[in-house]
């Protein structure tokens, strides 16, 4: 993994010099709120409902197990003993003291982190494929690229105040495990004819009060144009993006206003001035940053292991765990392992600094020290032994991040919601706790296979209830909370975004309205036919029926022909 050099090391260290000065002059009231605050916000510093938060980068979600240690000990020491993993890759401390804070930079520093760009309008920080480099179906690792674009971004004089934050996000393959469509600007890696590397550029996606998903604007950028193309494309959106109205003003509105053709002609013009000039990456430094990269000492190993097949075949738990949280890996022997942190009545994300350490000792024991953390809120381990996982899988358990349900429905993505936020309009957690107590059983919940569930407390879609298989959103009604259900969002390819079914329902509906449109789902699908796929078929009317029981409906019909 990427490893900080003397520039990354100044730029940081004189970063935390700079914020130290800056809220000792705020304490001592020689700066005002509204000249701290964009100081505050460009050090990831936000003022929250209850108290102040933190919001810690982890570029492309990638950390070391001495990292991990570090944000545990932060967490201990500085905070109420547990940080929240965010859909972004970030970790968000609630509970920091603003007096303190410059103290938490200077120790995140020590282990080459920071709280850079975590907030403001500014290019904020990347996210990327949490599986990359060992996914057996991507094309190329796209951390380099990430990183690449990482350094070139980081306190970017030109693109420090943007007419609003500007997301990126890398994807390996073409399954586009890192939601490029739903970011201001995706990366999705492809390879010409000729086998040299390169990106399939998506831009104006994102989600929020107007999720959009973006629009394709160049099918293939050779690589070493990575930056060229990219200081173009923040260019138009600079100088032409709106400044006068808050909620028309991210990349996605200009996009739509010119239209995806014309937005592109744009770019391709202002690329035409930068094109082969001095942000070109070379083959020298594109070498000397994929180096940070290269394949840990994998040892040569058959592809199957009789002691894993043994215990999946002869221990129910352990082949409930593999069936969902161990995935493909590239090289004969290995797999990657999620270290789920959905444990039933915690926060989704959420994790104790005990359990930061835990999984710290996991991927120092069964790993390389290496962890990443993904959108959907959990930790991963990229390389485990296939040897090593009934063991890993023991170890994990004593420490509850062996929880057996990623990918399916208790495996809910959540925003802090009102409990914490001051934006949100409603509480997300309690619903959780409610879906989850609703679908405890392992049994039922591998009948229903995979099916995302998101959840958001307000518009501003922290949670991506956009692009769940179900989603839900948190209303203000009469001033009582409430939730909209959202059906038919995918963030991976083919991204969609899900539509509104009907009124909103009460806190107290949630957790039946989801088990009536699960149960329509099994009732209605074909076998292996998977959620979003019966959805397609039958329509979203025929669930909105089901999840408002509304009784003239006629689906013994539609179960007669999906079982028959």
């Amino acid at each position: 993994m990427y490893a900080y050099n003397d520039i990354d090391r100044r730029i940081v260290a004189e970063r935390v010099t700079q914020f130290r000065d800056q809220t000792r002059r705020y304490l001592a009231g020689e700066l005002t709120e509204d000249q701290f605050r964009p100081l505050r916000l460009q050090n990831g510093l936000y003022y929250e409902k209850h108290n102040p938060l933190l919001r810690i980068a982890i570029p492309y979600g990638q950390l070391s197990s001495k990292q991990l240690r570090t944000l545990a000990r932060i967490t201990r020491i500085y905070d109420r003993g547990y940080g929240h993993f965010t859909t972004r890759h970030n970790l968000q401390l609630n509970w920091v003291r603003v007096d303190r804070v410059p103290e938490i930079l200077a120790e995140l520093a020590e282990v080459d982190m920071h709280s850079i760009q975590s907030c403001g309008n500014c290019i904020r920080v990347v996210t990327a494929d949490p599986l990359a480099g060992v996914s057996p179906s991507e094309i190329a690792d796209p951390r380099p690229w990430a990183e690449l674009f990482r350094q070139w971004a980081t306190l970017h004089p030109e693109f420090a105040t943007l007419p609003r934050k500007f997301k990126v996000a890398f994807s390996g393959g073409p399954d586009d495990a890192a939601s490029t469509r739903i970011h201001d600007l995706g990366f999705e890696m492809l390879k010409d004819t000729a086998g040299n590397p390169g990106f399939r550029v998506w831009a104006g996606g994102g989600l929020g009060r107007t999720p959009i998903l973006g629009r394709m604007v160049r099918d293939f950028l050779p690589a070493a144009e990575l930056l060229n193309y990219s200081e173009a494309l923040l260019r138009v959106y600079n100088l032409q993006g709106r400044r006068d109205n808050l909620y028309k003003s991210r990349l996605k509105v200009l996009v739509q206003s010119l239209g995806a053709e014309e937005f592109s002609r744009r770019v391709e013009a202002e690329w035409t001035h930068l094109r082969g000039g001095p942000l070109t990456l070379t083959p020298e430094r594109i070498a000397a940053v994929m180096a940070h990269f290269a394949a840990p000492a994998y040892e040569n190993l058959p592809h199957c292991d009789a002691r894993f097949e043994l215990a999946r075949r002869s221990d129910k738990g352990f082949a409930a765990w593999v069936a969902s949280n161990v995935h493909a890996h590239r090289v004969p022997g290995y797999a990657a392992v999620t270290l789920s942190l959905k444990r039933p009545g915690k926060a989704p994300g959420d994790a104790s600094a005990q359990t930061m350490e835990a999984a710290a000792d996991l991927a120092e024991r069964f790993g390389f020290g290496e962890l990443r953390t993904s959108q959907t809120q959990n930790l991963i381990l990229p390389d485990v032994k296939k040897s090593d996982l009934y063991n890993l899988w023991q170890e994990a358990k004593k420490f509850g991040l062996a929880t057996a349900t990623v990918g399916l429905l208790a495996d809910v993505v959540a925003c802090p919601g009102g409990d914490y936020c001051s934006l949100a309009y409603a509480r997300t957690l309690p619903v959780v706790a409610e879906i989850q107590a609703r679908f405890s059983s392992q049994t039922e919940l591998a009948d229903i296979g995979p099916l995302r569930l998101n959840i958001s407390g307000c518009v501003n879609a922290c949670g991506h209830h956009h692009v769940g298989d179900i989603g839900i959103l948190g209303i203000n009604k009469a001033g009582e909370e409430h939730y909209q259900i959202i059906l038919g969002g995918r963030s991976t390819a083919p991204a969609a975004i899900g539509k509104v079914i009907g009124p909103s329902v009460s806190a107290a509906e949630v957790p039946e309205v989801v088990a009536r449109i699960v149960a329509h789902y099994r009732a209605c699908r074909y076998p292996k036919e998977n959620f979003s796929d019966t959805l397609r078929r039958i329509g979203i009317s025929s669930f909105m029926s089901a999840a408002y029981a509304i009784e003239e409906q006629t689906f013994d019909n539609e179960r007669e022909v999906a079982n028959g």
